[in-house]
């Protein structure tokens, strides 16, 4: 391995293996909170509670980053997380956990993680070459399709077998792993210093922002990954409702479906190492969502079967490695190092803020709306032709009206970005 990255690979497979564990827990609560509920809204509310922060607090978080010792910061917020996680393993071990239980401490989850977040971004920065910039992306995209894989193979088995307790066990021995190799075995070296004086924590959020408004296109695809992430998040509420409530669904069949996901991102993760730079990466970031937004959701809400669900998460995924890369590489090449934390995490409020509210709007409308539909009008039988009978078919609704709407956003902003992009010649390709 080449000396030049191998701080970063010990931060990036450590760190990695730490996230397979969080992600498990995540999954396993939500197999448990569906569970004891039933309902959409409130295992939506979970991945509400872990957003939130960013909405509030990723502004100034950035600034603080900026400012802060980028290990320290990481090493602390993680620290803090897994207190959290350690709550819920006793909470479970004395038979107390309940839903609001899981709320708060998903929210004091989240708003570390918003901290942390700008700060990990700014160290990979420090610690990788920029001729690697596209690699270490490929290998980001990896971990996390690898993750993707796992995740749902391992939660679903250990919550079976063992249970949720257990699960939790695996996550905090993952974390030991990740907080003492970035405490002993990796140097992060400081940003370099800008030269003005220091400002107060507003006036950093607003030189983030004032950034950003110099910079019409990358605002312009920020709102265009916000107005997709409202899609994906309605999307992530509703795909559990829908799966696990199916005849032919199940824990197994939604691992299945999470498991093609991952399967989809990783050889996407492969293609983007092996490929050669795009010559525009504002086009293939929109043509991969269009592709990504015009095949999953219909699949899922026309498909009958677990193989045609599964084969729709594989076109939707597949797309989604090429977009990360581009926009990866697009943020890094632009943002001087010594503004990234607070460009990044006013990135995250724009981009992010969108998700509790995607998540909140699809556990609502599964809940409120189209299961009650597709219960009332049980005797359609067109409609039962096309979305099934059942619970899960007003899910599967959803899916169709999610479809709709993503494609919809990708045509408005694609037409955007060419027309601004041929009246000011702008062409960020990083």
């Amino acid at each position: 391995m080449n000396k030049e990255i191998r701080p970063y690979f010990i931060l990036w497979s450590t760190q990695s293996l730490s996230a397979l564990g969080s992600g498990m827990t995540s999954y396993a609560l939500v197999l448990w909170l569906y569970q004891k509920s039933g309902s959409a809204l409130q295992t939506a509310l979970l991945s509400v509670c872990s957003y939130a922060p960013y909405v509030l607090m990723s502004i100034f978080a950035g600034a603080l980053s900026d400012r802060w010792n980028k290990k320290r910061t990481m090493l602390t917020c993680d620290l803090i997380a897994a207190l959290g996680t350690l709550t819920v393993w006793l909470l479970i071990q004395s038979g107390s956990l309940l839903p609001w239980h899981l709320y708060l401490i998903n929210a004091l989850n989240g708003l570390m993680n918003t901290v942390q977040q700008p700060a990990g971004e700014v160290a990979a920065t420090l610690l990788i070459p920029k001729e690697y910039y596209q690699k270490t992306s490929g290998m980001r995209s990896f971990s996390q399709s690898l993750n993707s894989i796992l995740t749902p193979i391992l939660a679903s088995a250990l919550f079976a077998f063992a249970g949720i307790g257990w699960v939790i066990a695996v996550d905090l021995g993952t974390f030991a792993v990740a907080f003492a190799a970035l405490r002993w075995c990796v140097t992060i070296p400081e940003a370099p210093a800008p030269t003005e004086k220091e400002q107060s924590l507003l006036g950093a959020a607003r030189e983030g922002l004032a950034w950003l408004g110099g910079k019409p296109i990358i605002l312009l695809l920020i709102l265009f990954l916000s107005c997709i992430n409202l899609v994906a998040s309605a999307y992530d509420a509703a795909l559990p409702a829908m799966l696990l409530s199916k005849r032919v669904g199940g824990e197994t069949v939604l691992g299945a479906v999470n498991t093609c996901a991952g399967l989809a991102v990783l050889a996407g993760s492969a293609l983007v190492t092996l490929l050669p730079a795009p010559k525009d990466r504002v086009r293939a970031i929109t043509l991969a969502l269009l592709v990504s937004m015009s095949t999953e959701n219909f699949l899922l809400a026309f498909g009958k079967t677990p193989l045609v669900w599964c084969v729709g998460a594989v076109l939707g995924w597949l797309p989604i490695p090429l977009m990360n890369a581009n926009m990866d590489v697009i943020f890094r090449s632009e943002i001087p190092p010594h503004m990234q934390g607070r460009v990044y995490s006013c990135r995250n409020a724009l981009q992010f803020f969108t998700i509790p509210l995607g998540f909140l709007l699809g556990g609502a409308l599964v809940d409120g709306v189209f299961e009650p539909l597709m219960a009332a009008r049980s005797g359609d039988r067109m409609l039962a032709r096309a979305f099934g009978a059942g619970k899960g078919s007003g899910a599967a609704m959803l899916f169709f009206a999610l479809g709709i709407a993503g494609v919809a956003v990708c045509l408005c902003f694609g037409a955007l970005l060419r027309k601004y992009r041929r009246s000011e010649g702008e062409r960020p390709n990083g």
